[in-house]
């Protein structure tokens, strides 16, 4: 009987390190992973977070900002479903992209 108990014993002990074994491997690569990420997140920069401004004047600047450009895309969707050729098309595109900022200085006297 006690035989019989030593040899499960020493599969028992067998087994745990096999297990340790196996979790000691696995340990490393998952270190030798974090060092290779870590080294290469070195590499790239972190982007900054810049808190945005909660003032009257950015609020303001804001929504008159997304007063234009919902402006811009109902002017493109416009000209895209009433003219028929593309040349047309394009030249209210450039038209806009060259108008844009001018409306956006005469609209809301941004002059600086």
């Amino acid at each position: 009987m006690s035989k019989e108990r030593a040899r499960r014993r020493a599969e028992r002990e067998a087994e745990r390190a096999r297990q340790a074994s196996l979790r000691a491997e696995r340990e490393a690569r998952r270190a030798r992973w974090r060092e290779r990420r870590g080294r290469l997140a070195a590499l790239v920069p972190r982007p900054i977070r810049v808190a945005r401004q909660g003032g009257v004047l950015a609020r303001r600047r804001r929504a008159q900002n997304a007063v234009m450009v919902l402006l811009f895309v109902l002017v493109q969707a416009g000209a895209w479903l009433l003219l028929s050729g593309w040349a047309a098309r394009l030249g209210v595109l450039v038209l806009s992209l060259l108008l844009f900022p001018v409306l956006v200085t005469v609209a809301f006297d941004r002059r600086s």
